[in-house]
């Protein structure tokens, strides 16, 4: 059965806030300076997802971290909101009121200026009155924001569009009432033109376009959380006592026992104690099929029994749990930022300002050049609305929230971005042989009978034998006789022979199982088959009766049914896989053929495969490694991008990039192509961010934007920012 991998605690303290009011990533970008001019504060801010995680590690309080955050003019919580909280919602009364108004206004501005003959006394006060809650109501979040920068000596993305909105609706007024005479009719493309029209269908569309766009924004982002938001629902509220209580999941301690029954979900990470049950494990791994778990199996919080009914000792509760691990590692990745990313944030922090400035110089040059107040005036509106930055913010951001929830429900945790560059290069994929190609676990695999001896009567008298052995060869023989027969005898006189095999009395058949010097008697066809066994790296041991060797049983660490699949899809990517291991070049060579691995490196001693990833890594490769034991977790370490599978220690866990905690193979090329998406997204996004302004601002400034088509085309790159961030929700395993 998978696990997940439990999180190191760190040294330093950490705390993570809400943060509410930012607009761009300038805003993300003051807040994380303001926190991190804090001594013994290192602090790292998402916009996309209004976090800041702060890692403390000197004796600042809570609390004074929420002052800093308010003094640079934007609200703090320690609280996190409630999975069901929408900040949707405000913004969708306030956009509803503003597409009601926008329309008419629209309809009777392009009227009254195509027509002035349908214009009737007080016409103004009638457009005035419709535009009026749009560019104070709706848009006042806006400039509130606007304002409480300035206050600050700063500016935004708000700062840009409250300007521009006010601007709009005081030149308006301004022209409706004292130049009339300058709307001479012009037709439907008046409104389109970059001069000529009436400002307050400007004012009015700019502010629906920012909170269509900003609406848009915060359905996709709380879709891009789903996936974590189902994470952390997992957990059910309440939990029923052995003694029939029932008390609150967050009143569990480690030692209760607490009851699940059919259709009820594990309420924390524990040990069966009584009972038997199969357990649907897809929610945490990704597994399709049940596994069944008895007295003494680890069970995991958020499963679901399906069948049976079980009493559970809890071992891990709260924040040390695995499901808490899990979204913490989501969280953890989702807060990762790319060096282009960073590029991003410190570019925004100086472009608003750099926008003011550009805007100004727009309206001089036009004065200058000779162009009316208006035209100048058009130019310098389209520049402020054109250049806000909000795609750049949520370019990489988006990208991380979509694919770390995405690949939580795969079984694919992305540590950070540093991972998803790692993907792009990786040409060698190096497989830890035991435990991550093959299952960890002897296993029978052959039985060869001398003639005249059946191999039923083989296993049930070598299976009642070994049952009584604690060796791992007797296990696995015991297990198939076991799976296949049911029970088994009870052996008497038992006695170990270490280093040899055993003896003991089967239903009145004096029988041993071992090396073939325990026998007096060992037929050469046996013997032959023994020797051809041992050649493939299999263990092979003889079975009989008073001293005559009658079966010869082979036992391999069975490689897993997904290694083969798995193997051949990154053979597919274009990458070359080794095979490293410690074990004898003949098992290794044997175990390669079968999944189809090309280059074998056995015999290595735990401490030397690091040197072994240091040698490929000198002849030009770019290597992951993929591991799960604490003697891989140096190779991890060592490699470019390392992968530890989830059925590994902590210690593999926490030295690699991806963790993987599906119990199938197939989830390396699953992960290598998830994060190689994640990265095109993120790229694509970037691309179309920066380009988007550097080709748009210019044509404002040349007076060639009106600013209405202006607003709706900032609003659009946003959204198509998220868009393309969320196509990623749609991302399924590769299968040929």
């Amino acid at each position: 059965m998978s696990t997940i991998p439990t999180l190191e605690r760190p040294a330093e303290r950490e705390v993570e806030l809400s943060v509410s009011g930012m607009t761009c990533a300038a805003c993300a970008t003051r807040v994380e300076r303001k926190l991190n001019k804090l001594d013994g504060v290192r602090a790292s801010v998402n916009f996309a997802t209004a976090r800041a995680n702060v890692a403390i590690s000197s004796g600042i309080d809570d609390a004074k971290l929420l002052e800093t955050v308010q003094q640079a003019g934007y609200g703090a919580d320690t609280v996190r909101p409630e999975p069901g909280d929408d900040p949707g919602r405000a913004l969708w009364r306030r956009l509803l009121v503003s597409v009601l108004l926008f329309v008419p206004l629209c309809d009777l501005s392009l009227l009254f200026t195509a027509q002035p003959a349908t214009r009737f006394p007080g016409w103004q006060w009638v457009l005035v009155a419709l535009a009026a809650p749009v560019v104070l109501w709706a848009a006042f979040p806006l400039h509130r924001t606007a304002v409480k920068n300035a206050r600050h000596g700063m500016s935004s993305m708000d700062t840009l569009v409250s300007i521009g909105i006010t601007a709009s609706a005081v030149w308006s007024a301004y022209a409706m009432f004292f130049q009339d005479d300058r709307f001479d009719g012009g037709g439907f493309w008046q409104l389109l033109r970059a001069d000529g029209a009436i400002y307050l269908e400007v004012a009015a569309g700019v502010t629906t376009f920012v909170l269509a766009g900003r609406y848009f924004e915060a359905r996709a982002q709380r879709r891009a959380g789903d996936a974590l938001r189902a994470l952390a629902g997992l957990r059910p509220k309440t939990v029923v006592l052995d003694d029939g209580s029932e008390v609150d999941v967050d009143e569990l301690r480690a030692g209760s026992r607490f009851v699940v029954r059919p259709g009820e979900t594990v309420a924390t990470d524990g040990v069966v104690r009584e009972g038997r049950a199969d357990l649907d494990c897809g929610a945490m791994t990704g597994e399709s099929l049940p596994v069944a778990v008895a007295a003494g199996d680890e069970v995991t919080g958020a499963t679901v029994v399906l069948t049976g009914r079980l009493v559970v000792e809890a071992t891990r509760v709260g924040r040390e749990t695995r499901l808490a691990a899990m979204v913490r590692l989501v969280e953890q990745a989702q807060s990762g930022k790319a060096a282009v990313q960073r590029l991003a944030d410190r570019v925004s922090a100086w472009f608003v300002p750099a926008v003011l400035v550009l805007s100004v110089s727009t309206l001089v040059a036009w004065l200058l050049a000779g162009g009316s107040g208006e035209r100048a005036f058009t130019a310098a509106l389209a520049v402020l609305v054109i250049a806000c930055p909000c795609a750049l913010g949520l370019a990489t951001p988006t990208a991380l929230m979509v694919a770390s929830g995405r690949g939580a429900l795969l079984g694919i945790f992305i540590k950070g971005y540093s991972a998803l560059e790692s993907t792009k290069a990786i040409d060698t994929v190096v497989l830890d042989k035991t435990g991550t190609v093959t299952e960890g676990r002897m296993s029978l695999v052959d039985v060869e009978c001398a003639p005249g001896t059946g191999r039923e009567s083989v296993l049930r008298l070598a299976g009642a034998l070994e049952d009584a052995s604690e060796h791992a060869v007797g296990r696995a023989v015991a297990s198939r006789a076991r799976e296949e027969l049911g029970e088994l005898s009870t052996v008497e006189d038992f006695r170990n022979l270490p280093g040899m095999g055993a003896v003991g009395v089967v239903d009145g058949h004096d029988v041993l199982v071992g090396r073939a010097a325990l026998f007096e008697d060992v037929p050469d066809s046996l013997d032959a088959r023994r020797r051809e066994w041992e050649r493939q790296g299999r263990t092979a041991v003889l079975f009989g009766e008073a001293g005559r060797a009658v079966a010869v049983l082979a036992l391999a660490d069975v490689v897993k049914p997904s290694a083969a699949t798995a193997v051949g899809e990154l053979h597919r990517l274009g990458l070359r896989t080794v095979l490293l291991t410690g074990d004898n070049a003949a098992t290794a060579e044997a175990v390669a053929a079968e999944i189809g691995v090309s280059e074998v490196i056995a015999e290595v001693l735990p401490d030397d495969k690091v040197a072994v990833v240091r040698r490929l890594r000198e002849q030009g490769r770019v290597v992951a490694v993929v591991g799960d034991g604490v003697n891989d977790a140096p190779a991890l370490a060592a490699a470019d991008l390392g992968l530890a599978v989830g059925t590994g220690t902590d210690v593999a866990i926490n030295a690699a990039d991806l963790i993987l905690v599906r119990d199938e193979l197939t989830v390396v090329p699953d992960a290598i192509r998830l994060a190689r998406a994640t990265l095109r997204t993120i790229r694509g996004n970037l691309l179309w961010a920066f380009g988007y302004n550097l080709a748009a601002i210019p044509l404002a400034a040349l007076g060639l934007l009106n600013p209405l088509i202006a607003g709706g085309a900032m609003a659009l790159s946003s959204f198509f920012v998220v868009s393309n961030s969320l196509r990623l929700r749609r991302y399924r395993p590769h299968r040929r």
